[in-house]
């Protein structure tokens, strides 16, 4: 009888134990979440994607459905003080820093200064003679194409476009009918059919801080300067040598980016004086989609350049996203 009483207490206090492990397990397990708890877990992300960081991933709303919304880190900081990017088949504006700002463009103008010279349907073949009207007397900037210098036509719209050579953008505007002040003149009126409402020029090279743009209307530019083939070709072009009075001389593309393998150029070209900073646009191709950037007073002597791959390597991120700016 003793032995069944201890047999009995014994089997009590382990029922007593089991049942106290339930009750905790029981406590320590969460509520269910509500069904609409699952549901807004389940909404799709943002359309506008940043790439996640290493401690938790961030997301940003458009700004509307043509452009991204800026804010809360999405676009990389661009040294740049005015850029856009776009989409150059749609029109869709993809990024845009101070792009109403009007400031000077520098060497951007020859993209104009070629398009005039151009128009004019010239005889490119004809022999054009650097003069001392050529010479920069504003900026004292130097040249290899020293007064006396002959080259056709062609070959002084190339080193313009490719090299920025100034005093080749020079006489082409000498050469023009009418002379320098027709040229001017042409220029500011193929701004205004271009629509270019806030450009102006007052001469073919840039070196005057009188020549002035909105990164909005230099979009525009770039893209009416796209429609021209040899202004394509001269601008992409790595490098080209001529002979200056009959010794060769190897005249380099001021924008490195065209030699790369990471980047398909169409049109390009670069611009510098004090007053306007380091300046870049281009034509280019990013995810198979053609793509205008341009970039205004950049300062350091790669920051163009650094935006420029900032700028490819986010467009690229948000295509790869699983739910990208573009749907």
């Amino acid at each position: 009888m003793k032995s069944t009483s201890k047999k009995l207490l014994a089997l009590l206090v382990m029922a007593g134990f089991a049942l106290g492990a339930v009750n905790a397990a029981t406590a320590a397990t969460p509520e269910k979440k509500p069904a609409a708890s699952k549901k807004a877990a389940a909404k799709p992300a943002p359309r506008v994607v940043k790439k996640a960081k290493k401690d938790a991933a961030a997301s940003a709303k458009p700004r509307s459905s043509a452009a991204v919304e800026q804010d809360g880190g999405v676009m990389p900081k661009l040294s740049s003080s005015a850029a856009v990017v776009i989409d150059q088949a749609s029109g869709e504006i993809l990024y845009e820093k101070n792009a109403n700002a009007v400031v000077p463009i520098a060497s951007i103008t020859k993209l104009m200064t070629a398009m005039v010279a151009l128009d004019a349907a010239p005889d490119l073949a004809e022999i054009l003679t650097i003069g001392k009207d050529d010479i920069d007397l504003l900026k004292g900037t130097h040249s290899r194409l020293a007064v006396g210098t002959q080259l056709t036509r062609e070959e002084m719209l190339r080193l313009a476009l490719m090299s920025s050579e100034n005093r080749a953008s020079s006489a082409l505007s000498r050469h023009y009918p009418g002379g320098r002040e027709a040229f001017v003149a042409a220029m500011n009126h193929k701004a205004r059919e271009l629509g270019l409402t806030d450009t102006r020029f007052a001469d073919p090279t840039g070196l005057t801080a009188a020549n002035v743009a909105s990164a909005h209307d230099l979009v525009k530019m770039v893209d009416a300067a796209h429609q021209y083939p040899l202004i394509r070709e001269f601008s992409t072009m790595g490098e080209h040598q001529v002979a200056v009075k009959g010794r060769p001389q190897t005249f380099r593309n001021t924008n490195a980016l065209v030699k790369s393998d990471a980047w398909h150029i169409g049109l390009s070209k670069t611009g510098y004086i004090s007053e306007a900073g380091k300046c870049l646009v281009m034509q280019t191709w990013v995810n198979n989609k053609p793509t205008i950037i341009v970039l205004l007073d950049s300062w350091g002597k790669l920051t163009r350049v650094g935006d420029a791959n900032r700028i490819k390597r986010w467009v690229e991120s948000l295509a790869s996203a699983p739910d990208s700016f573009r749907g």
